[in-house]
């Protein structure tokens, strides 16, 4: 990894103070929003008989701001950060760095305000209308001005891997924005797709899946190549592995959308290459948990001592898990069981709050302390406190959601000898209210995380510049 005097070169690190601030602010109001609805599938009467409260309008509403407002400002954060410090140079773009800040901010703003006032798309992670979907795909394409154009004005000849995995998320994400967003507007905050019956469903999940797979997956592989290998002050485990991770990762990645469609409309053999890719893409998956992991090697004592790194080390073992459980589930036998149950949703927060959050968490505890001119954060121990309550609230939430999954996949498929069900979907229902009581236990115990991340950082910022410093808290 390329090293420098940083007080050399003149970086911009305004855009990333502000990026990784906002990451912490959204991350506690994303998570707050999501037990709310927890809570409302075990007590309805939490919707307060209000439209805009309802869980149908608070869904798309937490997936929004968790996705696209706490994971994407720390993409920006953390890509802005890296792409700096590895090509040793400021970033490109003058003023159009801070409106890359100010514009995803207001694209933000304008979800929290219109997805609970019922304007939406109807499609899964990509709810805005589209005035909104314009101005996304505006500030994303300057993003790519900003990214693309500190690439090529580097001071140094080599492109350091992080950002290899930076650019191809940036790139495909705009493509899929752009792509899946196409519609024709009848009104101010109303529109259509372009696309019609299944057409219309493959594009979407094109679009849904390689959101995963580039923003949810790519992007934060990025942020592991370059905060895993400074955290552990060791050399990533194999530069070489981490090529073909990346080549392999985004040239099958891209074509395990359709396992989203299993027994629909969608022709059976889209449905097969979805599979197939999938079942394959566990081989690139697992080689960049490997790398990650294995670049602790002489280094494992550290995990005894330093939570950031048990944050980041931690949230690769989600990752490997995500990863093999998603290859199993896209198996057209085994989706038949899962599909449509608390299975996926389990499935899809050991990604997100394992992988995802846990990966951004210790990044940004990485990262305060440089950024505002500190050693270390205000309290180590917040930190651990945080790492220990984030782990038992995933686990809790994951483990609550793979066994109702199961429990209402038999249930549903269940039959009599006279070809009746067994069970009505109220039973199923009923069956699932424990582990929904779990699940928002877990939700509880995150949130609470995030707030003391949030006090932490607060304190972190407005200490004394230089007084703290890197000393081991007992």
């Amino acid at each position: 990894m390329t090293t420098s005097n940083t007080s050399a070169v003149d970086y911009n690190f305004d855009v990333v103070r502000q990026f990784t601030v906002m990451t912490v602010i959204w991350g506690i109001f994303g998570t707050l929003v999501g037990v709310l609805i927890a809570a409302q599938l075990i007590w309805p009467a939490l919707n307060f008989d209000t439209p805009w409260l309802t869980y149908s309008r608070l869904r798309p509403l937490h997936t929004n701001v968790v996705i696209f407002a706490f994971g994407t400002s720390a993409l920006f954060a953390t890509s802005y950060y890296v792409v700096q410090r590895t090509c040793q140079t400021r970033l490109f773009g003058g003023k159009l760095v801070a409106f890359t800040f100010w514009g995803w901010q207001a694209v933000i703003v304008a979800a929290v305000i219109t997805l609970p006032l019922g304007y939406t798309s109807s499609k899964e992670y990509a709810e805005m209308e589209w005035p909104i979907d314009i101005l996304l795909a505006v500030v994303w394409i300057s993003y790519a001005i900003v990214f693309f154009g500190t690439l090529v004005k580097r001071k140094v000849s080599h492109i350091y891997v992080a950002n290899w995995f930076f650019g191809a998320f940036i790139l495909v994400i705009m493509v899929l924005h752009i792509g899946n967003s196409m519609a024709i507007p009848i009104s101010a905050m109303k529109s259509y797709s372009i696309y019609s019956g299944a057409i219309d469903a493959m594009m979407q999940w094109w679009y849904g899946h390689n959101a995963v797979g580039f923003l949810l997956t790519a992007g934060f592989l990025g942020m592991m190549y370059y905060f895993v290998p400074k955290q552990a002050e060791r050399p990533v485990y194999s530069y070489r592995l981490s090529i073909v991770h990346f080549w392999a990762l985004i040239s099958l990645y891209i074509w395990a959308g359709p396992h989203h469609l299993h027994y629909t409309a969608l022709p059976d053999w889209v449905q097969t290459v979805g599979m197939t890719m999938s079942i394959v893409l566990f081989l690139p998956s697992w080689g960049g948990m490997i790398n990650g992991i294995m670049t602790l090697s002489g280094a494992w004592h550290k995990l005894r001592t330093d939570p950031i790194l048990r944050f980041l080390i931690v949230s690769l073992s989600f990752y490997g898990m995500s990863t093999f459980e998603g290859p199993m589930m896209a198996i057209k036998s085994v989706n038949a069981l899962s599909h449509y149950t608390d299975w996926t949703i389990g499935h899809v927060h050991s990604g997100a709050l394992g992988w995802v959050a846990m990966i951004s968490i210790g990044a940004m505890y990485h990262l305060i302390p440089i950024l505002f001119n500190q050693g270390r954060m205000y309290s180590i121990r917040m930190i651990n406190v945080h790492f220990w309550l984030h782990t038992s609230g995933v686990i809790l939430y994951i483990v609550a959601m793979w066994i109702s999954g199961v429990m209402q996949g038999l249930m549903w498929r269940a039959v009599n000898t006279d070809g009746t069900l067994t069970y009505s979907f109220v039973e199923s229902l009923t069956a699932s209210y424990p582990f929904y009581f779990i699940r928002f236990i877990g939700g509880v115990l995150v949130v609470s995380g995030f707030i003391l991340m949030g006090y932490n950082m607060l304190k972190t910022i407005y200490a004394k510049d230089g007084s703290l410093q890197p000393v081991e808290e007992t």
